[in-house]
């Protein structure tokens, strides 16, 4: 019998320092370049969007990965491409951290819509009162001090 799943995860992760290295003009350039990652790994991405300083994904990610090993492999594999691309010339990394939320299948479309809305979203809230919110909203304990 075949194995069936159906596992959203609103994952979001930001820039060393959480500096704007990620000019909106290039963004879809590492959008797409994520796609095609989440498609070699078989999982399916239903949205991604963000900031200069950050990226949030709506993912859909295999059975056979774990969540972390995604964004680790993520951070890797997009880190040397962006050091890689003139584009990106002021990028130097990814910050350590991470944040993941699952999402049930009726808040899916909620949640594309606010990935959707990140940059109007962010012309009137910083990505750090944006990912304290969401730690909040998703009832996730967390000491400020690790953010800053």
């Amino acid at each position: 019998m075949a194995s069936y799943r159906q596992l959203y995860y609103h994952v979001v992760f930001g820039t060393k320092f959480r500096k704007p290295t990620i000019p909106d003009v290039h963004c879809q350039l590492l959008y797409k370049y994520i796609w095609g990652i989440l498609e070699n790994k078989k999982c399916k991405l239903y949205r991604i969007n963000g900031g200069k300083e950050h990226i949030h994904l709506l993912v859909d990610i295999h059975l056979t990965i774990v969540v972390s090993t995604l964004v680790k492999d993520l951070k890797v594999s997009t880190s040397i491409w962006l050091k890689e691309q003139l584009e990106f010339q002021q990028f130097e990394g990814w910050a350590e951290g991470f944040a993941v939320f699952t999402v049930s299948h009726t808040d899916k479309d909620r949640v594309i819509e606010y990935i959707k809305g990140q940059k109007e979203h962010h012309q009137k809230l910083t990505f750090m009162d944006e990912y304290k919110a969401l730690m909040k909203e998703y009832g996730i304990d967390f000491d400020e001090k690790e953010l800053e």
